[in-house]
Order: C-alpha cells, then sequence, then structure tokens
C-alpha cells in the first residue's frame, strides 16, 4: 500500500523530468539538431502528419539541417511548415532537398532562452512538488482510515520528501545542462 503510493509518486516524478528533457530539445541552441524540427506536422493529404513521418531531417553541418521528403509533392508542404512554425527560420530549397540554415544566437536572444529554460524548470518542480503534495494526501488518508500508525505516516513523508528532493535536483541538473549548451558560442 505504502510502497505503492511511493512507486507511482517516483514514476511521476520521473515522467516529469522527462517531459522536461523533451521540452528543452527544442528549444534552439545555435546548434542544428533534428529534434528541433520533431513537433512541426505537415499537410499530408488533408491530414496533419509529424515531419518525421514525410521526410528525412539530418544534420548537414553545425549550423544547418536538410530535409528531404520521401514523395516530390510534399516539398511545398514542408516548406509552409516551417515557415509557419515559432522557430524563425527560413528553409532554401534546392530541388527535393531543403535546406534550413541556423543563424548564430545573439547574446540577447540566448538571454531570453535561458530564462525560458529556468521558466520551464520551475514548471516541472511545481508539478513534482504536485505529486508530493497528493502522495502525503494519499499517506494521510490511510492514516484517517486507520490502515497505518502515524510513525509509518513520518517515514513515508520522509521517504517522498527525498523522493522529491532527487527529482527536483534532477531537473536543476537538466536546467543546467541546457543552460551552458545555450551559453555556448
Amino acid at each position: 500500500m505504502l510502497n505503492d503510493i511511493k512507486n507511482d509518486a517516483q514514476a511521476r516524478m520521473n515522467k516529469s523530468v522527462e517531459s522536461l528533457r523533451q521540452a528543452l530539445t527544442k528549444l534552439r541552441t545555435g546548434r542544428a539538431t533534428p529534434a528541433l524540427v520533431d513537433h512541426l506536422k505537415v499537410n499530408y493529404y488533408g491530414s496533419d502528419m509529424p515531419l518525421s513521418q514525410v521526410a528525412t531531417v539530418s544534420v548537414a553541418d553545425a549550423r544547418s539541417l536538410t530535409i528531404t521528403p520521401w514523395e516530390k509533392q510534399m516539398v511545398s508542404a514542408v516548406e509552409k511548415a516551417i515557415l509557419a512554425s515559432d522557430l524563425g527560420l527560413t528553409p532554401n530549397t534546392a530541388g527535393t532537398v531543403i535546406r534550413i540554415n541556423i543563424p548564430a544566437l545573439t547574446e540577447e536572444r540566448r538571454r531570453d532562452l535561458s530564462k525560458v529554460v529556468h521558466s520551464e524548470g520551475e514548471d516541472t518542480k511545481v508539478a513534482i512538488r504536485n505529486v508530493r503534495r497528493d502522495a502525503n494526501q494519499q499517506v494521510k488518508d490511510l492514516l484517517k482510515d486507520k490502515q497505518i500508525t502515524e510513525d509509518e505516516v513520518r517515514r513515508s513523508e520522509d521517504e517522498i520528501q527525498k523522493l522529491t528532493d532527487k527529482a527536483i535536483k534532477d531537473v536543476d541538473e537538466v536546467v543546467k545542462a541546457k543552460e551552458q549548451e545555450l551559453m555556448a558560442v
């Protein structure tokens, strides 16, 4: 019973940290990575499909991506998706290959992105604390139903706090790593 609560809390906290990692891969760091365009949706015969399902995305060099649609008529749809995205990138088309040059980030833009990274990190910490609160509430409900003792409640709350501290430490490490990647010229 208590182990189920702790395992559930740990799994939810790990999912929060993993969600943060996924969200931060979409941030542009001045270095080309296919994750930059993974979230783009392309209109494919009337339905929106992920870019990875209609084209091959590869890193040409440190500052450019190449996108090769599998069908020739998809080139314009992929271009439209890139232009409509919030990335602020301009595609260059040569036949069936689309190149995206990724400009270097300005110092001001780096600071703005750093603030975004910190904000995402704080949101994740709040989510982790909410998981802790829910787990502690479940433990207190068990005490109220007289299924566990007060000693078990304290021990469980301490263990849940240790899980929370570890998850928050993981968030701090992810944020710090992303910030270093952003600030690297």
